[in-house]
């Protein structure tokens, strides 16, 4: 890590990984950190392994934005903010390289809208993937998941505060290509990286392309870059502005309790026991 980039690269023969590495900020996505991600993406784009690999320093992947940053401005300067998070993801999305997604740990907020843009994405059967656990906006994440699981799925992602899904679900969703042991997410990644490299750069680069064009005329693209406007209108709803105002004055913690609550998997999974008892 260089300067206050809070972002390495690691090298290596068949991929390069992009590491988040502010673990004492739950990889929280700064402005900073975003500004080195995209950085990196551009140099890996002419140098380096033939395959991209994201994942996170410490006990997660990241916990989503920065919320000491947050600050919405007027709604254009907001759309702007918004926008700018949704072209990072983007550059992965058209980048020349297949980029896989390494998730460990948590992956919340818009960390768990970026994987939505890699190429691949493998989990750790324990993660923990899911919205952020205060509702301060709305059609910003969720849409991003529409295309890969369905729309009553994103729609039971976002519908509760701090809905979550782990590792085994994400794959069974669609979300997610496989979960392996949370020990073996990085040897599992490499070795399907090495695997990749064995058909030339320029073959992948348009495999990937052809793919990426038959998800674009099916509206993927369309979808999420309409989101930055949507989320912005509800940050400027009334309510939403009212819990923002509870949020700096009670805190992160006492805020984050006003929400917290089971799970959409775990209420089906109550309800199904209870029907089984009976």
């Amino acid at each position: 890590m260089t300067g206050q980039s809070q972002l390495r690269i690691e090298s290596g023969t068949w991929i390069d990984w992009i590491i988040f590495d502010r673990p004492d900020a739950a990889n929280a996505f700064s402005a900073t950190l975003l500004n080195a991600f995209s950085d990196a993406l551009t140099t890996l784009a002419e140098t380096g392994a033939p395959v991209i690999g994201i994942r996170g320093e410490g006990k997660g992947f990241s916990s989503g934005a920065d919320l000491s940053e947050y600050a919405i401005g007027t709604p254009v300067e907001d759309v702007a903010r918004l926008r700018r998070n949704l072209d990072s993801w983007q550059a992965m999305w058209r980048h020349p390289k297949p980029v896989i997604v390494a998730i460990h740990g948590f992956c919340l907020g818009i960390a768990a809208q970026m994987p939505c843009f890699a190429d691949m994405t493998i989990v750790a059967e324990d993660a923990r993937i899911g919205e952020p656990g205060i509702p301060l906006g709305g059609g910003y994440i969720a849409p991003a998941w529409v295309s890969q699981v369905g729309a009553k799925r994103a729609k039971e992602l976002a519908f509760l505060p701090g809905n979550y899904v782990d590792g085994k679900t994400a794959v069974e969703w669609g979300w997610a290509n496989a979960a392996v042991p949370a020990d073996r997410l990085i040897e599992c990644v490499e070795a399907l990286a090495e695997r990749m490299a064995k058909i030339p750069l320029p073959v992948l680069t348009m495999k990937k392309r052809s793919i990426n064009r038959a998800m674009e005329a099916g509206g993927f693209l369309t979808a999420v870059n309409a989101v930055s406007e949507s989320d912005a209108i509800l940050h400027f709803e009334p309510s939403v502005l009212e819990l923002r105002e509870r949020l700096a004055k009670e805190g992160l913690r006492e805020t984050l309790a006003q929400f917290r609550g089971e799970s959409s998997t775990e209420i089906f999974i109550r309800f199904k026991g209870d029907s089984a008892d009976g």
